[in-house]
This record gives C-alpha cells, sequence and structure tokens, in this order.
C-alpha cells in the first residue's frame, strides 16, 4: 500500500522535543524585549501628558532627596513657605559660583501654605502644599527663553499654557544678570 495525500504526516518524539526547545528559546528570547518596550512606552506617554506646556519640562524623579539651596518665605497674598532644591550639578555650580548655570542644571521650587505651629506660637511651618515650580538648563533646546525651560504644577499636574507664559518675562526682567535665577546659595 502506498500513502495517499490525506494521510497525516507523523513526527517523531525526538523532533517534537526539538522544535519545542527551539519555540522555548524564541519565546525566553523575545519577551524581555517585548516587556522593555511596552514599558518603555507606558512612562514616554505619561511624562508626555504630565510635561509643561510650551516647555514640556516634567517634575524630576527623586527632587525630595535633592540638596536644599536656599529656603523662602513668600508674604501675602501668597502666604508661603518656600524651598529650592538643586540637582547636583547646580549644587557644583552654586558652591563654584559660577554663571551662567551649564546646562543640565535642574532647580526645584517647592512651596506650601504657612501657618502657625500649634506648639510654638513665634514659628510658622509648612501647612498644605501649593506647587512644585522646576527650570531646566538646556542652552541648545531653551535657547530663547535665556536657556532655561520652566514647569510649574499642582497636584503633579502642569498648569495652563497662559501661567507658563508668564515664567520667562518675569525672570527676565528681575534676574538677569544672574542667569534668569532669583535663588541665591544659601549661606
Amino acid at each position: 500500500m502506498t500513502p495517499t495525500g490525506t494521510e497525516k504526516t507523523r513526527f517523531s518524539f525526538p523532533t517534537v522535543i526539538v522544535l519545542a526547545v527551539i519555540l522555548l528559546v524564541v519565546l525566553l528570547t523575545c519577551v524581555p524585549y517585548l516587556v522593555t518596550i511596552a514599558l518603555a512606552e507606558g512612562p514616554a506617554e505619561r511624562a508626555t501628558a504630565d510635561a509643561s506646556p510650551i516647555f514640556g519640562v516634567t517634575i524630576p524623579q527623586g527632587y525630595k532627596q535633592w540638596e536644599l539651596i536656599a529656603p523662602a518665605e513668600e508674604a501675602a497674598p501668597l502666604d508661603e513657605l518656600r524651598a529650592v532644591v538643586g540637582n547636583q550639578t547646580a549644587i557644583d555650580a552654586y558652591q563654584a559660583g559660577k554663571l551662567p548655570f551649564p546646562d543640565g542644571t535642574i532647580l526645584v521650587k517647592r512651596a506650601w501654605k504657612r501657618k502657625q505651629s500649634p506648639e510654638f506660637a513665634s514659628a510658622t511651618i509648612p501647612g498644605a502644599a501649593t506647587t512644585v515650580q522646576v527650570m531646566v538648563k538646556d542652552s541648545k533646546k531653551y535657547a530663547a527663553t535665556g536657556g532655561w525651560g520652566f514647569g510649574r504644577f499642582v497636584n503633579g499636574k502642569p498648569v495652563d499654557e497662559a501661567q507658563h507664559r508668564t515664567c520667562f518675562a518675569c525672570h527676565e526682567a528681575r534676574a538677569k544678570s544672574r542667569d534668569y535665577v532669583f535663588t541665591r546659595l544659601a549661606p
């Protein structure tokens, strides 16, 4: 008897094992790559949604652990306590007295409503958080605004474009001689 076209081809057991191993190797090789792509796309989309209009600045990760540059108190009508912190590039520039600040400098201003301390009548302490403001130095990307990109965030989300349009004008009018930065290193 000769085999007909409808007869099924049978694979030997070793052939099935070899094919299974090849499939397993392909899966183990491709899955980490696909997971990396999927994870890379997620934060990028989030970063775009959380970026400031005009400048594309985001809140830097880990900024709450950065070194203090200086505290400040804002009088009425804001009534805020503020602290400016900087990344290592900023700290190094401040300590060296280097102006203009180098590209890669990031300054973050944290602000809270000030309130009277319940334990000490003459002291004010941070109350509710109000804003996080970010300045990023990139002399090529932000050439039109003195080399600085700006971001102002409330509850982790950027404020509207109109508010971001006021950032550079204020810094240019009041702090141009100090590379558009108001904050000086606390002694």
